[in-house]
């Protein structure tokens, strides 16, 4: 069984098609990535997964169980957490409690959360600013707090929409890091929105590729790379390496 299906999934707004007809699997405990250019539709797949839109057509399935439809915090007490492009942490909280509230979707009890969400910071890296302000954070740090409190929800799938625009490559080698270690020791499926290639390649196993709101291409990495569709449309840009 896969860990998220996508069938036939289809998304307008005012008449204009954000996604058409798009299906695609996400397997448990791997790492997916999907790529295209601005405007292909990435981030609505992503908010039609979330909850934030039904979609018009086509079905979700999440570890074979009906999905769309479902209101946001229903789908992330399914066991599917997100992270967003804009990150909008609680500005005047610290980032331990930033990161509790993201705990207290599955965890009822205030010290147990604060306790779970403590271990999330420590795995990001985030311990030493743990009783900071989130608004004194750098851009690097902000994005380790966003994949934190997502992490906190307790996750079986975690969708990351471009947790790596704007870092360094060095920043970036060490967020693909600890996704990496998260995926293997702790088996967390991962769907990654990315315009940074050097990233996806590092981290994708499989690779699904959106152009004009439709699937163009899906396979591994070298597959997808070769794809002349892909490359016509979307590698053959000035793409961020």
């Amino acid at each position: 069984m896969s860990r998220l299906e996508l069938r036939g999934v289809s998304k307008s707004f005012r008449g204009l098609k954000a996604v058409s007809a798009a299906s695609f699997d996400v397997a448990p405990g791997g790492i997916h990535a999907l790529i295209g250019p601005n405007g292909a539709g990435k981030t609505t797949i992503f908010n039609v997964v979330a909850g934030v839109y039904a979609p018009d057509a086509g079905e979700v399935l999440f570890d074979g169980r009906a999905i769309h439809g479902l209101r946001p915090d229903q789908v992330c007490a399914a066991g599917v957490g997100r992270t967003f492009q804009i990150v909008r942490p609680f500005a005047g909280l610290s980032v331990l409690d930033n990161v509790t509230v993201g705990a207290l979707q599955a965890i009822k009890d205030v010290p147990a959360a604060k306790k779970h969400a403590a271990g999330i910071i420590e795995k990001l890296g985030l311990s030493a600013k743990r009783d900071l302000p989130a608004s004194s954070l750098t851009l690097p740090d902000r994005k380790r707090l966003e994949v934190a409190r997502a992490l906190a929800t307790r996750p079986k799938l975690l969708l990351l929409d471009e947790v790596m625009a704007g870092l360094r490559p060095t920043e970036c080698d060490q967020i693909v890091a600890i996704f990496r270690e998260l995926n293997r020791a702790e088996g967390l499926t991962i769907l990654l929105i990315e315009h940074v290639m050097r990233a996806v390649m590092a981290l994708a196993q499989r690779i699904v590729v959106l152009h004009h709101g439709e699937v163009i291409a899906q396979g591994t990495p070298d597959e997808v790379v070769r794809d002349p569709a892909v490359l016509e449309s979307y590698l053959g840009e000035e793409t961020e390496v």
